[in-house]
């Protein structure tokens, strides 16, 4: 197994600072670490040994805030463009860890149309940049503004079928031409 260097290492911390085009001192400010913590005098002590960042503040240092709306209001007006991403004003924002689609955002899930998957309260994770396959949970806007959450059974030019997660719920086919965005989710809390 090939294990990491010291420099790459902070190399890694150098480039996912300039991403935030921030410095050293400026990531791990925002992380909330001691301004020092990356600076480029504290990787080799004064006697030449290597130093190396925790692993806590590097998961601090990753983390990146994402839109956040509440589900029910997802389907409003004004807080998707027609790719399906985040748009508008109305949006909170959280902090997530290692997300790489800087589309992505987070709904807040209202309501028990979509239990025993997801609870009032959880929060999923929707990355508009994500490939969508069979089976993936994905989250669905039509046309004429409804937006859902459903799982992928099939998709193809003409037309997208998605299973319920609620059996109380039907399973629904919809033609292409009706939907305006399909987003994966890519993760969510429970």
């Amino acid at each position: 197994m090939a294990m990491l260097t010291h420099n790459q290492i902070w190399t890694a911390i150098d480039r996912l600072a300039a991403r935030a085009k921030l410095s050293p001192s400026g990531l791990a400010k925002k992380a909330g670490l001691d301004p020092t913590t990356f600076n480029k005098s504290k990787r080799v002590t004064p006697e030449g040994r290597q130093r190396w960042p925790s692993t806590e503040s590097v998961a601090k240092a990753a983390i990146q805030n994402v839109p956040l709306i509440g589900f029910a209001q997802a389907g409003a007006g004004g807080f998707f463009d027609d790719g399906g991403f985040p748009v508008g004003k109305g949006w909170d924002e959280i902090a997530f860890p290692a997300v790489t689609d800087e589309h992505a955002y987070a709904l807040e899930i209202s309501g028990d149309s979509m239990k025993p998957a997801y609870r009032a309260g959880d929060v999923i994770m929707v990355s508009p940049g994500a490939t969508v396959r069979k089976g993936d949970r994905v989250v669905v806007k039509t046309k004429d503004g409804e937006v859902m959450v459903k799982e992928l059974k099939r998709k193809t030019a003409k037309a997208i079928e998605l299973k319920s997660l609620n059996a109380e719920h039907r399973d629904r086919t919809l033609p292409m031409s009706d939907v305006l965005w399909v987003a994966r989710i890519v993760w969510a809390s429970q």
